[in-house]
């Protein structure tokens, strides 16, 4: 039988999120291995409370401290590489590479291989406040794999962002915050996207690729199967 890599899950940003990592690791590992595989895991899920007021208060030097702590928690306790199931916090990516000599398995990496396996090159980009103004992700888009990376104006912007904390993070999915969506992404259209990146881990709760002109890119599915990927010694991080 294969031997395969333990995947450290740093999860709990929001738990509703990194369910899904774990279903979908988990079903893609046995869709690979067949019978009854699954995938050698670890989970170390932070307090998302204790997480969102950090973020919205802007002490990203003690969010740098939880992650690190995280991290080094699963390496000891014997994860091979990490996944860090929440795209904003990847602007913590660095401080958590450093806590620890195990790879990280970057959220924009995968995504933007895809994307580019399409013929892609402008892309649209739904998600947090901070990832969608702060240079950390859409910058690593655009300057390690050469997209355009398109974000909805300032009051669109606030609707996203304030559905994903307000609604998505504790599990309520409404038809009026699908619409809204739905709008905010014709109007990425309009404004040139080929396809939009669905980066907030819980926005595939909300919308698919029938709410949507272009293709959708989600995150979290794509980030999933990136580790059963490594897992299996098929990529490197």
């Amino acid at each position: 039988m294969q031997q395969t890599a333990t995947v450290g899950l740093i999860g709990g940003m929001s738990w509703e999120s990194s369910a899904e990592y774990y279903r979908i690791i988990n079903r893609e590992m046995q869709r690979r291995l067949g019978g009854v595989h699954s995938a050698r895991s670890l989970m170390w899920s932070v307090d998302f409370g204790e997480i969102e007021r950090l973020q919205h208060s802007g002490d990203w030097d003690s969010l740098a401290e939880a992650m690190q702590d995280a991290a080094i928690r699963l390496e000891r306790g014997g994860a091979d590489f990490i996944v860090l199931c929440t795209n904003t916090m990847h602007r913590l990516a660095e401080a958590i590479t450093t806590s620890v000599s195990i790879p990280l398995l970057h959220i924009a990496d995968p995504t933007a291989r895809q994307i580019k396996s399409t013929g892609f090159e402008r892309v649209g980009l739904l998600g947090t406040a901070f990832t969608m103004e702060q240079d950390f992700y859409k910058g690593r888009l655009q300057k390690q794999h050469g997209l355009t990376v398109i974000v909805p104006e300032d009051k669109d912007r606030r609707v996203v962002h304030d559905i994903i904390y307000k609604e998505l993070v504790v599990g309520q999915i409404r038809p009026e915050s699908r619409n809204a969506y739905r709008q905010i992404m014709r109007r990425l259209v309009e404004r040139g996207a080929q396809a939009i990146i669905l980066g907030c881990t819980e926005i595939m709760l909300l919308v698919s690729d029938e709410d949507s002109e272009v293709p959708l890119f989600d995150t979290t599915t794509i980030h999933a199967h990136a580790a059963v990927d490594y897992a299996l010694g098929q990529t490197v991080p």
